[in-house]
């Protein structure tokens, strides 16, 4: 009865208003002197993460009608900060980008990396810790003759690293220093495997040892070269044993080695290289989470990373809400699209690697890879990735942008790192409608409740130099009308079907 009477009283209120919002609109809303930036992808590729001419101006007092399903933001509702968005550079994009001459490759590398107006501004790299499947070969830094064992690690070498991704590196922070860096291995050296192989087996216990010193050593030596590895993952994909190189390692293995190994050497040698968990796909959120029921395992790890070759983005969000305490990270996707074709799959592409992955915990993402060349190469072979399509393809100085270099772009130019996830209407959510800028009514704002069934799929940051940047995706067939709502203020925006946009304005005027 008394919710009964409540529900009453709020309808009373709420028809006691309208004629006064009538009276408001029929004045017509008045400009706030706000505006918004837009950046748009069209699928026909006419526009291609282009900003658009015209701002798109913000109003106060009553919304207009027929701006479509409200987008509402609140900045008071924080989730989480922001690393970065960004690629893997592997050993086989740092060779080709060696290739293109100095001029070309410095150029591609500020469009990409440069925090001014021109660049995209990618600000989070994945390096392989040794070889990965897209190199041209394989190599560890410990390479030794079939019988050897180095323990001491006294032929350590960061060998052909020095030869094509240190120096590409080296570049990179020169223009942005600032950049972070996750390292990843896809195999221990031969000699400490069971089955001294570079492809599939599992590390040796009596080298768990000298493997977490290994680590030690790169994070060590890469800093020499002026190259800080903020974090690390301990395996890529420690459950698939098919890529050429590889190393399997299950969960009580994974916990064994942080908690007696890697976090205790870590510490000894004063390192701040943050551990990730896992750094596989989303279809297994038992595995990190096993790890981290063991408190002496757990107290060593910063977070857990997650691919998405299988599973549901959602178990990001298991994970977060088990382990509140502990980061999610998004470490790598492989995403392409045909050569030469007339469209772009941008709107669901969009939606699932930037919003659906920032939506469920995530502070990155790292898409599956920088660079490739015509015919996907370089990789290795008997289990390399000979469809693994880059960001941009390299053919010499020639460089043509694909799909996972839009993708970012969207949200890399304005999210910056330490950006905040806000609070902002999803398909389902009750949201309201302000009547906020009534001059008559009390001092209370009054809302009125609604669904959302047709919210578009979207997310929203507040960055650290007070802005707002909204990401919308229009998924549909049919041009799609939305009404962004921030602080009782109101923009009503078309975007075409199939599209993306990114949306920026000032939190204040």
């Amino acid at each position: 009865m008394i919710n009964q009477f409540k529900s009453l009283l709020c309808l009373v209120l709420a028809l006691s208003i309208f004629p006064l919002a009538a009276q408001q609109g029929q004045q017509g809303a008045q400009l706030s002197g706000r505006q918004i930036e837009a950046w748009v992808t069209l699928p026909d590729r006419s526009i291609l993460f282009g900003q658009q001419a015209e701002k798109i101006p913000f109003t106060y007092g009553s919304p207009s009608r027929g701006g479509g399903v409200p987008i509402v933001i609140d900045d008071q509702h924080t989730m989480q900060s922001m690393d970065g968005f960004g690629y893997a550079l592997t050993g086989g994009s740092a060779e080709l980008m060696m290739k293109m001459s100095g001029p070309e490759r410095t150029k591609l590398l500020r469009e990409l990396f440069a925090t001014d107006g021109t660049s995209i501004g990618v600000s989070y790299i994945r390096l392989s810790i040794g070889a990965s499947d897209l190199n041209s070969f394989v190599f560890s830094y410990n390479d030794l003759p079939e019988g050897q064992t180095d323990f001491p690690l006294a032929k350590f070498d960061l060998g052909q690293d020095k030869k094509d991704v240190i120096p590409v590196m080296k570049e990179i922070l020169a223009i942005n220093p600032n950049i972070l860096v996750l390292g990843s291995p896809w195999s221990a050296p031969t000699w400490m495997k069971t089955n001294g192989k570079v492809k599939g087996g599992a590390l040796k216990k009596e080298c768990y040892d000298v493997y977490a010193r290994y680590f030690v050593k790169y994070i060590q030596e890469m800093k020499k070269e002026g190259i800080t590895i903020d974090a690390i993952t301990i395996q890529n994909e420690p459950i698939h044993g098919g890529n050429t190189p590889s190393l399997m390692m299950n969960a009580d293995e994974l916990t064994e080695f942080i908690k007696t190994n890697l976090g205790p050497a870590l510490k000894t040698a004063s390192l701040s290289t943050k551990i990730v968990l896992y750094d596989h796909n989303l279809d297994r959120p038992d595995y990190p989470l096993t790890v981290l029921r063991d408190p002496e395992a757990a107290k060593y790890v910063n977070g857990s990373g997650f691919h998405h070759y299988g599973g549901d983005m959602s178990a990001m969000t298991v994970v977060h809400n088990a382990r509140p305490d502990k980061h999610i990270y998004f470490t790598e996707q492989m995403i392409t699209e045909r050569p030469g074709v007339n469209t772009i799959a941008i709107a669901s592409t969009v939606k699932r690697m930037i919003i659906d992955v920032t939506r469920n915990w995530s502070r990155n993402v790292i898409l599956w890879n920088f660079a490739a060349d015509p015919l996907n190469d370089p990789h290795t072979d008997d289990g390399g990735c000979a469809s693994c399509q880059g960001a941009v393809t390299l053919d010499n100085d020639k460089v043509t942008r694909n799909i996972a270099y839009y993708v970012i772009a969207h949200a890399s130019k304005f999210v910056r790192p330490g950006s905040v996830r806000l609070f902002s209407t999803n398909k389902g959510d009750m949201s309201v409608m302000q009547t906020t800028g009534l001059q008559d009514l009390p001092t209370q704002v009054w809302v009125h409740p609604f669904e959302n069934r047709d919210a578009m799929p979207n997310v929203a940051f507040r960055t650290p130099d007070g802005k707002i940047v909204l990401i919308v995706v229009n998924d549909t067939y049919a041009v799609g009308t939305f009404r962004v709502q921030h602080k009782g203020e109101f923009a009503n925006i078309s975007l075409q079907p199939g599209a993306v946009g990114t949306y920026v304005w000032n939190v204040e005027l």
